[in-house]
């Protein structure tokens, strides 16, 4: 319906011609732009007033108890419901210590918060189905839960540099309750405060997408991360890594990717590296912890986005 009516914009009203390269991106750039913001919109909603039902300090104090490996578990599935930026995830994680939990199950949380958070996971689920969005559920918290591990076994403590004073005593939570109407105006604001950070990403997003779906010739694509290239994997994570955006802006050009012949785990592997990790985030956490702490954090993701790129290709 949103199509036919993009259609009829476009080269009804507009007069453009089908078939041609501009209006081609044009109708791209004008449908997927108005479905992302309303999908947006729409979940952003839908999972804020959830998460409000989920208190952050009760679940402090939960993962606080737990022996060290389920905790990596638990702090990888608690990512899914929590900030969907990589930079933002960033103060819960200070918490985190702040709450005596293990350095290992922090960091299996400050890598599954933006890799798998509910945006990305509903987008996907949207655009390539729930096969593609189970597999990428379960390959990210796989990569949070053994980065994770890997980081806790090390014993890095040291490497953070600022003093993070633990909170005395039991961790407990207070109960509140809070009346749903108010629950629906945090949800409401917290959407709006949302799509007025993130609506320049998706119009980036949907623009580099709508350039590539009508101007770059899919055997270029083919040729440079199809089946062909074994190093394509590797490459676009790379490419990636100093790049910044959230998944509501990569999306779309993840869609146009797969569309134009990149395999699914290599263009997936292209926005983890994209989400999971950036260099804004990189110039924040050098307030907190060592270059060296930095570099493994960095070097234990990345290869375990290539890694899970290979698995989706050959599955896929």
């Amino acid at each position: 319906m949103w199509q036919e009516s993009v259609n009829v914009f476009v080269y009804e009203w507009l007069k453009m011609p089908h078939g041609e390269k501009l209006s081609d991106a044009l109708n791209f750039f004008i449908y997927d732009t108005v479905k992302i913001l309303f999908l947006l919109a729409t979940i952003i909603f839908a999972i804020t007033l959830l998460r409000s039902y989920f208190s952050t300090e009760k679940v402090r104090a939960y993962l606080s108890k737990k022996h060290e490996y389920t905790g990596n578990v638990l702090a990888a599935l608690f990512g899914i419901i929590t900030p969907f930026c990589s930079c933002s995830a960033i103060p819960l994680f200070l918490g985190f210590l702040q709450a005596r939990i293990p350095l290992g199950v922090t960091f299996s949380y400050l890598i599954s918060a933006p890799l798998n958070n509910e945006i990305a996971i509903a987008m996907l689920l949207s655009m390539f189905g729930w096969k593609v969005a189970l597999l990428y559920i379960g390959f990210g918290l796989m990569v949070a839960i053994m980065g994770g591990i890997i980081i806790g076994r090390m014993g890095l403590e040291k490497e953070i540099l600022i003093e993070v004073k633990p909170i005395c005593g039991e961790i407990t939570a207070n109960e509140q309750q809070i009346p749903f109407t108010i629950r629906l105006k945090d949800a409401k604001e917290y959407t709006q405060d949302i799509l007025a950070k993130t609506w320049i990403y998706v119009l980036a997003g949907v623009g580099v997408g709508a350039f590539i779906h009508g101007y770059v010739p899919t055997e270029f694509i083919v040729r440079v991360a199809g089946v062909d290239n074994i190093f394509a994997v590797p490459i676009v994570t790379l490419l990636g890594v100093p790049m910044y955006s959230n998944a509501a802006g990569v999306m779309p050009l993840i869609e146009v990717l797969t569309s134009k012949g990149m395999l699914m785990g290599t263009a997936l592997s292209f926005m983890m590296a994209i989400t999971a990790l950036s260099l804004p985030e990189a110039m924040i956490l050098k307030r907190i912890m060592s270059l060296k702490l930095i570099g493994i954090f960095f070097g234990t993701v990345t290869l375990g986005i290539i890694g899970v790129g290979y698995l989706f290709n050959a599955i896929l």
